[in-house]
């Protein structure tokens, strides 16, 4: 046995079921040995699109994805997806083959100090150069990447060291408990909560991690606090449930922060500061700030804890309800109200190009509720962020703590691989699509039925948005497309063109029931952006 072959056994050991990526010449031997081993190796059309894939993969698992490239610029395409991954607290290992340990000390061909340039962007590196240390390595980059925070892991692997001999074993996989939280800091906290006029609650992608949702939603109920989420933790309470309120971050004065500039306490659950600037809820820095969540807060002066709960968030929450005496009622629900009204404005719209909210209206419609849709970056995220609603979570993913576009067809295939059951949709501006549409061959060649759903407004509309707000003038963001339709025909996919305001709907439902990959292109009206803005801007927070 060499020390890929024990370098596999390791993955197997730790229950990797893909790996994403592109083989090269420095990982021939991984390559080799994976053709013995159970797990399926996804090739790739680009090392971000697997990295990407494997972002999407942890996240919804809970278990880290793995990715592989070869050196050099193989390893460089993978550092964005490793970053999206390691600040939107992804599970993922990623793994290089190097140049062998004999060119390493000298400027050498496609050489690169990789332990160096994924330091900041994972939780833990190593570059292998013992045979024996594999399974201690291969142990500890899965440990770190999938313990709170979950993260992401790098090992370079050099190509000599892959092809010497190995006798050592896969380690054993233990899995650690998280702590039961302080009783004492449980009584501050349901203290503080009964005596509070208007608490709320701020709800992060942690409390999906840690699979607290159902908790959370009882909790909010049983005590009768609204619940504001961030971006990433979309349906962690069920939109239908009375105490939801809708996802924050927007901007300062819109619905949600109506709601933060009434609370009196606010209750931060599995909450991520990369999720939502605290400088954007708190601005007064005057509020009661409870921190739940597995471990402690980071450190940031508009984020001042007064109490913090450390333990496995499902039993922080079923101890503080038990101790808590119960609101009679709240003052944002006229906040939840207008929310919906505004959901519904455009239901019946048939102007063209589309509305996005007439886009969301028509995609929510369709969906099943246990439906996935990945979002990418763009204006279309603020407004599926605003309006898309959930009664699940991990049903809207969303990157928003390295905020990377590209991510919605990669992602999209590796959901659809996690939940062959249900259908998954791309949704994506036409500037982000192009970033990784080459991962349409990969989805093509796998048969992986995934819809992707171009908001076509040619151009990057949330940059115009920003451009607009402050200087009244746009600067280079205008491009040109190609046919989507042919260029999705081009791959052997499903092409489809929206031209009229009322035949979304239809062509989502066609495109679902398709056992292929389809694309559609529908025009947006992106002069809703300016409108929202306004509108937002002039919003005054009930009395």
């Amino acid at each position: 046995m060499n020390a890929a072959q024990l370098f596999i056994q390791c993955l197997e050991n730790e229950g990797v079921e893909y790996i994403f990526g592109v083989p090269g010449e420095e990982n021939l031997d991984i390559m080799d040995a994976l053709l013995d081993s159970r797990i399926q190796f996804i090739t790739t059309r680009h090392e971000q699109g697997a990295a990407f894939m494997a972002d999407v993969y942890g996240r919804l698992t809970g278990r880290a994805g793995v990715c592989l490239s070869t050196l050099g610029p193989g390893a460089t395409n993978l550092v964005t997806g490793v970053a999206d991954a390691n600040m939107d607290h992804a599970p993922v290992v990623a793994i290089a083959g190097q140049a062998g340990t004999n060119r390493l000390h000298k400027e050498s061909h496609q050489v690169l100090d990789l332990e160096l340039i994924f330091q900041p962007v994972c939780k833990y590196v190593s570059r292998v150069l013992s045979p024996d240390v594999i399974p201690e390595v291969v142990r500890k980059a899965f440990k770190i990447a999938q313990s709170e925070k979950t993260g992401a892991s790098f090992i370079e692997l050099p190509e000599d060291v892959a092809k010497a001999p190995a006798v050592a074993r896969p380690l054993p996989v233990n899995q650690p408990y998280p702590p039961e939280p302080p009783q004492q800091q449980v009584e501050r906290a349901a203290r503080l909560i009964s005596e509070a006029r208007n608490p709320m609650i701020l709800a992060g992608n942690g409390v999906v991690r840690a699979g607290a949702w159902k908790h959370l939603s009882d909790f909010a109920e049983q005590l009768n606090i609204p619940v504001a989420n961030t971006f990433m933790a979309k349906g962690v309470t069920p939109f239908r449930n009375r105490t939801t309120l809708a996802s924050a971050g927007l901007q300062a004065n819109d619905y949600i922060s109506c709601g933060f500039s009434r609370a009196d306490v606010i209750l931060c659950v599995g909450y991520d500061l990369v999720e939502y600037h605290p400088y954007l809820w708190h601005p007064t820095r005057d509020r009661t700030i409870i921190h739940i969540d597995r471990t402690p807060a980071e450190v940031d002066e508009h984020y001042n804890v007064t109490v913090g709960v450390l333990g496995d968030i499902k039993q922080s929450l079923i101890r503080i309800a038990e101790l808590t005496t119960p609101h009679q009622g709240h003052l944002m629900r006229p906040l939840r109200e207008a929310l919906i009204a505004e959901m519904n404005q455009h239901r019946d719209d048939r102007a063209f190009p589309i509305k996005p909210q007439k886009i969301i209206w028509d995609l929510r419609t369709v969906l099943a509720l246990d439906d996935i849709v990945v979002c990418d970056v763009g204006a279309h995220k603020m407004w599926m962020a605003r309006m898309f609603r959930c009664e699940y979570p991990n049903t809207c993913i969303i990157s928003n703590g390295f905020a990377s576009m590209g991510i919605a067809v990669p992602g999209a295939i590796a959901a659809k691989m996690v939940a062959p059951d249900r259908a998954v949709v791309a949704v994506t501006g036409d500037a982000g699509f192009l970033m990784n549409s080459q991962e349409i061959e990969t989805a093509m060649r796998l048969e992986i039925p995934i819809v992707i759903l171009i908001w076509n407004d040619g151009g990057y509309g949330l940059i115009e948005w920003k451009q607009l707000n402050s200087f009244q003038r746009t600067s280079h963001v205008d491009f040109n497309n190609p046919d989507f339709v042919k260029y999705a025909e081009s791959f052997g996919a499903r092409g489809y063109r929206v031209t009229a305001g009322d035949q979304l709907q239809d062509i989502l439902k066609q495109a679902l029931q398709q056992p292929t990959v389809s694309i559609i292109d529908c025009p947006v009206d992106y002069s809703e952006n300016l409108k929202l803005t306004e509108q937002l801007g002039n919003l005054v927070c009930p009395i």
